[in-house]
């Protein structure tokens, strides 16, 4: 804060382990990265290579090396982790996150049809060497899941060694958690609260609206992911009550 205003909520501070911020870089250039991160560093927790943008990106490690310096954790859209797997290349997947120096990685099977079980164990294999954060839910509109099975995957996944679940919405934010018109499920979210913690979900969320209702719903310090570079600071204003949608919030 550059300002001394009175009645701003508490932000966590970074590194979090809450309040989450995830930024999807879907092909950045390095110094517009570094322009990024000259004016946003304090509010990226983590940095997702969109889709499979990293098997396409020039000067891929250079753009790593950028992110790392300033101390934020990078990863590959799951989109890439299922193709190596459709392809029968699981372990060649594993070895460029480590040739790469990636610490992240996240699974999904938002693309292909995965076992549960077999999702899982992939998962469990993973936390091994890497911090694992699983995606639940289709990217197909059509796949609608009751709120019991994104349950009971949540927690699946999380047992198989997730530190977070990823509720999906793909980058327009209009499958998974919200219907084709970006219209937030809001039955589905609440069920879902009832049995997971909020603080190992990423909510998928990169309208205004859906940021705004995940902030009325759960507070300052939700995570929230699939933010486009260019919306992090508006974003984290909105946050704290210094944007008209919740202006109103956090006073007395």
């Amino acid at each position: 804060m550059n300002f001394p205003l009175l009645q701003i909520p508490d932000r966590s501070i970074s590194p979090r382990t809450d309040g989450l911020t995830m930024v999807m870089d879907k092909g950045l250039g390095l110094n517009e990265v570094r322009n990024f991160i000259s004016v946003a560093q304090p509010y990226i927790d983590l940095v997702k290579f969109g889709f499979g943008t990293a098997a396409v990106t020039a000067h891929l490690r250079d753009k790593i090396a950028i992110y790392r310096e300033a101390g934020i954790p990078i990863y590959f859209g799951g989109t890439l982790f299922e193709a190596f797997l459709v392809r029968k290349q699981f372990d060649d997947y594993r070895n460029t996150l480590k040739d790469y120096g990636i610490t992240h990685v996240e699974v999904s099977d938002g693309s292909i049809t995965i076992p549960h079980a077999e999702k899982c164990g992939y998962i469990e294999k993973l936390a091994k060497d890497f911090t694992v954060l699983s995606e639940v839910g289709s990217k197909d509109a059509t796949n609608i899941m009751p709120p019991y099975k994104w349950i009971e995957l949540m927690k699946a996944e999380l047992s198989a060694g997730s530190s977070y679940v990823i509720a999906e919405a793909r980058e327009a934010g209009n499958v998974g958690i919200y219907r084709d018109s970006g219209e937030v499920r809001q039955g589905l979210v609440q069920e879902i609260l009832t049995q997971i913690p909020a603080e190992r979900i990423i909510w998928e969320a990169p309208q205004k609206a859906q940021q705004v209702y995940f902030l009325e719903l759960l507070g300052v310090n939700v995570n929230l992911g699939n933010i486009a570079p260019s919306e992090l600071i508006a974003l984290e204003a909105m946050r704290i009550g210094l944007r008209g949608d919740t202006f109103h919030l956090y006073l007395k």
